[in-house]
């Protein structure tokens, strides 16, 4: 009878065991976080700041325990710039390798597709970079959410300082022809014909133009005294060098979108960077204990100074961890609800995730470029600059 009961009571315990060693092996396994992001293309200079943000952040996390005890693993996918190539990608690491989380996505197109795959997979993305108003205005998704500033912040910080600046002065505007350059453009035209500013043309040039020449003669007819690029890595090179070639950019005040000349691809620019003004959501010089500790981490870790690409990639992670240490979970629902209107800490200092929209709520700057350096000439406030939500599908 002993015997019995003690085999009984050995099996017991073993099934037991048994039951908990998958969950006891599931706590274990790292926290896997996928990156679509462009690694090749004119906008790899982009990617490659998104990359060490995001590689900086992961190094501190896990060395301080990680996020609800686990690893983080990041697995990177090239999407090339492309919205058709980030789908293939992001369905790749939803699927294959079962990610928990994903951002990196540099391309606002591929934004908006890798946010309905996203919603198809019952899974979180978060961009970085991605500047269209419309990824949380009219094309909002619940499963997709913007830590970095949107081209409407941005504008209307770049739109202060230049009705200040330059009042009255006459615009062209030229932009990528895809969704971000469209929105960007639209979005700064707004801005600045609401303070006075006079629009006199706009035009839009193909993703990664080798040659801008051909559209110089209708710039040159506008007689414009500011020009706006919402270009971005490469292309940004060439437009601004191209200019100088021709002369076009004498007399000429240069402006444009936050993310247009950066730490990236400023060498390549040269002289003829030197006074161009943008609206940003981050710089080095902004002034408090965390932004100095992350300046200095990251140029020890990759000798370059961070741009706002690195900034938010880096922020993105320890908005996840925030997120996931609320819900005490990495469960998509329990963390999309604590995302929601949730505040974390930032090199740019304290951000909120505005519940409504899913965007990300902070201060602005106008930044110029003084000797190669970007240096902050005047500051709106977070309400001030971000305007009412216009998301409706919650």
């Amino acid at each position: 009878m002993v015997n019995a009961r003690l085999i009984k009571l050995c099996f017991a315990l073993s099934a037991g065991l048994l039951t908990q060693m998958p969950v006891q092996a599931q706590s274990q396994n790292p926290i896997r976080i996928g990156v679509v992001t462009p690694l090749s293309g004119t906008y790899a200079p982009i990617g490659a700041q998104v990359k060490m943000g995001l590689d900086l952040a992961q190094k501190e996390i896990n060395a301080a325990g990680g996020i609800l005890g686990r690893q983080v693993e990041l697995l990177y996918e090239d999407e090339e710039a492309n919205p058709q190539v980030a789908v293939q990608k992001a369905e790749k690491l939803f699927q294959q390798n079962k990610v928990d989380f994903l951002t990196g996505t540099v391309n606002s197109g591929s934004t908006l597709a890798v946010g309905q795959l996203a919603e198809r997979n019952d899974k979180l993305i978060a961009t970085t970079v991605s500047f269209s108003d419309a990824i949380t205005e009219d094309k909002c998704s619940p499963n997709v959410f913007r830590v970095n500033a949107k081209a409407g912040q941005q504008s209307v910080a770049l739109a202060e300082w230049l009705a200040s600046a330059h009042p009255k002065s006459r615009l062209f505007l030229i932009g990528p022809d895809y969704e971000m350059g469209r929105s960007t453009v639209a979005a700064f035209k707004n801005a600045a014909s609401q303070r006075g500013v006079q629009v006199v043309g706009e035009l839009f040039a193909p993703l990664d133009s080798k040659d801008y020449s051909s559209y110089f003669g209708q710039m040159r007819a506008a007689r414009p005294d500011v020009l706006y690029t919402s270009t971005a890595g490469n292309d940004t090179v060439r437009l601004i060098t191209q200019m100088a070639e021709y002369g076009l950019n004498r007399n000429m005040v240069m402006v444009g979108v936050a993310g247009a000349v950066t730490e990236q691809n400023i060498k390549a620019i040269g002289k003829h960077a030197e006074g161009f003004v943008t609206g940003v959501g981050y710089s080095t010089e902004i002034d408090n204990p965390r932004n100095k500790d992350f300046v200095k981490d990251f140029v020890a870790a990759n000798n370059i100074q961070p741009d706002l690409y690195g900034a938010d990639s880096y922020g993105v992670l320890y908005f996840y961890k925030a997120a996931a240490e609320k819900a005490n979970s990495v469960e998509t629902g329990a963390v999309r609800d604590a995302m929601r209107d949730l505040e974390w800490d930032t090199p740019q200092g304290r951000k909120l995730m505005r519940g409504q929209d899913h965007q990300a709520v902070q201060d602005m700057y106008a930044v110029h470029i003084k000797s190669g350096v970007f240096t902050i000439m005047s500051k709106v406030d977070a309400q001030s600059a971000i305007g009412p939500s216009k998301c409706s599908r919650w």
